[in-house]
């Protein structure tokens, strides 16, 4: 009977490390898969927070050159006076309250009359009232601008860089332009025309966007946990431009400059006050702009993590199980 039993022992033995090398290698591999499911879920949500942010604002963009392109069309059928130029200028200018203030810049001389400096400048003094000025002057030479030299050039409209223009009035701040070359019956370019708009309106439109993607329900169903995240708008060089209130990015690596310079999407590892954080990015359509999403952590989906700790202690459970079980056979051969 002992040798039946020594026997018995002996042969369970290596039986039993086998299901423990086995279930340590079922473990170890639903470990990392699990990891891995988890990284793409966490990946998938912020791909989708970068898309939904710069088709959002690819969107109002359009709607503000449609806007823009609107009061244009007043001007261009309106060059026969600058009087009529600056009624037309005045004829929409309440209906975009993004729009800080619309300019047309004449080539020197168009109307003889107006010298080689002529720019009536419609701008809002308050969400109610605008006002009408003549600001091309020697002083303020717009022949010698980025913008009216590049349109000029391209014959097309675009938006310009961002800027901060400061006269000391109620419209001084960050700007940027959208501009577009007009032409004469004859075929002359006859001014530069654009609108200026202040980024206020950019960083609602990215806390909007925030909030919404913070409770939708559909996007949070596997990452409930909220990370710590918030999307910006960043030029090609890498500067932030318009950010939620009191956040902000810039972004010194080359590599992604690069990246952003030739409109590429893409994720990095940064660096944001001595933190290390995710920026998922993309380019907006219309602009030489790109959104980035800025994840301060990838924060673990709930659920994978409990998954996690409970094949961690089925894989504890299965050792003490293997462990007594051989305890009991080495007993059995002793007895």
């Amino acid at each position: 009977m002992k040798r039946e039993i020594k026997e018995k022992g002996k042969s369970s033995l290596p039986i039993l490390l086998t299901v423990a090398v086995v279930m340590i290698l079922i473990i170890v591999t639903a470990f990392f898969v699990c990891r891995h499911a988890m990284k793409a879920e966490v990946h998938a949500r912020y791909v989708g927070i970068m898309n939904f942010a710069s088709e959002k604002i690819a969107k109002t963009i359009r709607g503000m050159e449609m806007n823009a392109m609107n009061e244009f069309d007043e001007v261009e059928k309106h060059l026969d006076s600058p009087e009529s130029v600056i009624a037309a200028l005045e004829s929409k200018t309440s209906l975009n309250p993004e729009v800080r203030g619309y300019f047309a810049a004449f080539e020197p001389h168009y109307f003889e009359e107006k010298g080689q400096w002529f720019e009536p400048y419609v701008h809002h003094v308050d969400s109610s009232e605008f006002e009408v000025r003549q600001v091309g002057s020697a002083h303020h030479n717009y022949h010698r601008s980025e913008w009216y030299i590049r349109a000029k050039n391209s014959n097309e409209s675009f938006w310009s860089d961002p800027y901060y223009y400061y006269d000391g009035t109620n419209i001084s701040g960050h700007y940027t332009t959208f501009v577009k070359p007009i032409y004469d019956a004859k075929g002359r370019l006859a001014c530069i025309c654009g609108a200026d708009m202040t980024f206020e309106w950019l960083g609602k439109e990215l806390q909007r966007i925030d909030d919404t993607m913070r409770d939708d329900d559909l996007l949070n169903k596997y990452v409930s946990d909220n990370a710590d995240f918030y999307t910006v708008v960043i030029n090609s060089d890498g500067s932030c431009i318009a950010h939620p209130t009191s956040k902000t990015l810039v972004v010194s690596e080359e590599y992604v400059k690069r990246n952003l310079k030739q409109k590429h999407s893409g994720m990095a590892e940064i660096e944001v006050d001595d933190e290390r954080y995710i920026i998922y990015y993309a380019p907006i359509d219309h602009v030489d702009w790109s959104v980035a999403v800025v994840v301060a952590n990838h924060g673990k989906s709930s659920w994978l993590s409990v998954v996690v700790v409970g094949f961690l202690l089925i894989a504890f459970a299965g050792f003490l199980v293997v462990w007594f079980v051989c305890k009991r056979s080495r007993k059995d051969e002793d007895f």
